[in-house]
């Protein structure tokens, strides 16, 4: 991802002289004020924001205010959401901080009670969605391992500035269960394959459709194909058929169905 010896030097000297003050508050069960000043010494001395320039406390959004906000250059990057050290983040946190962000136009925020960060990348769809990127607890990663370093390398400066976020996300998408179920069912090579193997197993030649009958109903599970994730997923997918592909795919639908993508021609 781009990190380099210098920032992984300043992230695991940081974050070994903050854990601490993270297990102290946590044990104390301070205020959700006490944990924001907190996070503010990590996103500096950790992970190298300006502390002054790049982090605004209660940014007002809509008539609410999110925690803390990292700007840069003018440009809101992140909004973080922070919870009281002793808080174990569950998914009504994770709706607050979504929330703020879609609310706000911003494609990142973070959710921390200081100890564990969790970074989403918000999707604006109906409804609004999102993907967990990547989920960190400062206490417990290994400092001197750069692989578990990398996993707090998208939280950062340098992170952002270098797209680490955006490459783990991509990374994520490209092994999603949406993606390869879409591939699977959507790809004529794929099925292809399939048929060809089970011919050599059964000698019988089995037809697509009755492939990807099983395929949808038997073996691959329904939130894999249904969603706004899976809707993009077989996006990308259909996008990159050859025109051939496409003709049969679309004289396979039924005239209801391909009415819509010629609506002077009536179904029959």
């Amino acid at each position: 991802m781009g990190m380099s010896k210098k920032v992984a030097d300043r992230m695991a000297s940081a974050i070994k002289a903050l854990r601490p003050a993270i297990e102290q508050q946590k044990s104390r069960d301070v205020s959700e004020a006490d944990t924001v000043t907190l996070v503010k010494d990590i996103l500096s001395s950790a992970f190298g924001y300006d502390k002054y320039a790049e982090l605004t406390s209660e940014h007002a959004i809509r008539g609410t205010y999110c925690d803390i906000a990292v700007q840069v250059d003018g440009k809101t990057l992140c909004l973080i959401e922070v919870k009281s050290a002793g808080t174990t983040l569950d998914d009504r946190h994770v709706k607050q901080a979504i929330d703020y962000a879609a609310n706000k136009g911003v494609e990142w925020c973070a959710l921390t009670n200081g100890g564990e960060w969790r970074l989403y990348y918000v999707i604006f769809a109906k409804p609004i969605d999102k993907h967990e990127v990547c989920r960190v607890d400062l206490c417990t990663i290994n400092l001197r391992s750069e692989s578990e370093l990398e996993r707090v390398f998208p939280f950062t400066r340098e992170g952002f500035d270098r797209g680490a976020h955006v490459e783990m996300k991509d990374r994520l998408q490209a092994t999603s269960r949406h993606l390869i179920a879409s591939l699977i069912i959507n790809n004529e090579d794929v099925l292809g394959v399939i048929r060809r193997e089970l011919r050599k197993l059964v000698d019988l030649m089995v037809t697509e459709d009755e492939i990807i009958n099983v395929l949808e109903h038997q073996v691959i599970k329904r939130d894999c194909r249904d969603g706004p994730e899976a809707e993009a997923a077989n996006s990308k997918v259909l996008r990159r058929r050859t025109p051939k592909t496409a003709k049969a795919a679309t004289e396979a639908r039924s005239p209801t169905e391909r009415v819509t993508d010629n609506p002077s021609v009536p179904p029959s």
